[in-house]
């Protein structure tokens, strides 16, 4: 995508998309008070997940941690369990790391310019830009996957918006063309770009161009090629692995083990496992070296968890045991309420739930 210098069409297009946002859009809590921590912790939170599964977690996180002082101060296995849910826990480590130098390096004031939040770690490009422009009112662009999308529509732009140089080209142009002159309204120009794509320029072909503000203007629609926009090359297949896990319980407690501190779910509570898929006798050798006493081992269903490059394909055992060898046990309240559990495991945490005793504190 070529930058332009700002014309008549372009500015019409900037006018008729906040003239659109202004008349109605989606009342999200953290557009009730955009902060700049709010809107930060919104936008990390908002990476890779949906926005009404982020609203519970967003008020909860801002119940305890009100504050980026808070954020920085924050227990670590408090601040996991408040993530617990939303996955990919890394976003969270760098929330706080991020916290951390603000409080410590920069007086408690978050930067106002791009390239400063660039420096922070866990924000990129796009939450930079959002930060920059819808809590300090900057002209900066805010390109996700959304915006993307809208924009090749709109230029009836052929670019693979997985590269880099696309979303720069992207971020180029709209900051050159398309931000209002009033630096105060490109937060909103950014946040009506975004809501246009979440509910109206919709994925996989099926856009509500009848309800959309800049139909007139799309090169796309006037050509009847909505269909064939965005261009984005295909993602490499997912690595498949299968694990046995390992509901290891006295009747009032389960076994936990940590993850090592890299890799997939890294430093995080986990079931133990085998990595493989096991049979009772595997499970039952398995066990004996680790020094539990097992009274009975019955089967559970199998699951499976999807993550970007992997796929676990899990079977499951319940383990009856009266020695647990040197497993860490927790009882159900720790699982609820203290210890941060992957929802790889969602199905055999119900299971859990399901078998140990509420009234156990």
């Amino acid at each position: 995508m070529k930058q332009t210098s700002r014309n008549t069409k372009e500015e019409s297009i900037t006018r008729a998309l906040l003239a659109w946002y202004a008349k109605g859009h989606r009342a999200l809590p953290w557009r009730e008070d955009p902060s700049p921590y709010h809107v930060w912790l919104s936008e990390i939170m908002l990476q890779q997940t949906r926005v009404e599964a982020v609203k519970p977690y967003y008020e909860r996180f801002l119940r305890a941690l009100p504050d980026i002082a808070a954020l920085a101060a924050c227990e670590e296995t408090k601040l996991l369990k408040l993530w617990e849910g939303l996955g990919y826990y890394s976003r969270v480590r760098n929330l706080q790391k991020a916290a951390r130098i603000i409080t410590e390096e920069l007086d408690g004031r978050m930067p106002e310019e791009v390239s400063a939040l660039k420096r922070l770690p866990g924000i990129g490009d796009y939450t930079a830009g959002a930060i920059a422009s819808i809590a300090f009112g900057k002209r900066a662009a805010a390109v996700d996957g959304n915006v993307l999308r809208v924009t090749a529509r709109l230029c009836a732009d052929a670019s693979d918006i997985a590269k880099e140089e696309t979303k720069r080209a992207v971020r180029e142009r709209i900051e050159a063309s398309f931000l209002p002159k009033e630096d105060a309204a490109c937060g909103s120009f950014n946040q009506a770009l975004m809501e246009l794509g979440a509910t109206v320029c919709l994925p996989n072909g099926s856009p509500l161009c009848t309800d959309c503000p800049l139909a007139r203007y799309c090169e796309a629609h006037l050509a009847g090629t909505e269909a064939a926009y965005p261009v984005k090359s295909a993602k490499k297949a997912r690595r498949m692995e299968e694990r046995t896990v390992l509901l290891i319980c006295d009747r009032e407690r389960v076994a936990l083990q940590k993850r090592p501190e890299k890799g997939l779910l890294a430093g995080l509570w986990e079931y133990p496992c085998l990595e493989k898929k096991a049979t009772r006798q595997t499970v039952l050798r398995f066990l004996k070296q680790q020094g539990v006493s097992v009274l009975r081992v019955l089967p559970l269903p199998e699951a499976k968890h999807i993550f970007t490059h992997v796929e676990w394909k899990m079977t499951g055992f319940l383990v009856y045991a009266d020695a647990t060898g040197d497993y860490f046990m927790v009882n159900r309240r720790e699982i609820e309420s203290v210890y941060a559990i992957p929802s790889a495991y969602r199905s055999y945490t119900r299971e859990i739930r399901a078998l140990l005793p509420e009234s156990v504190k």
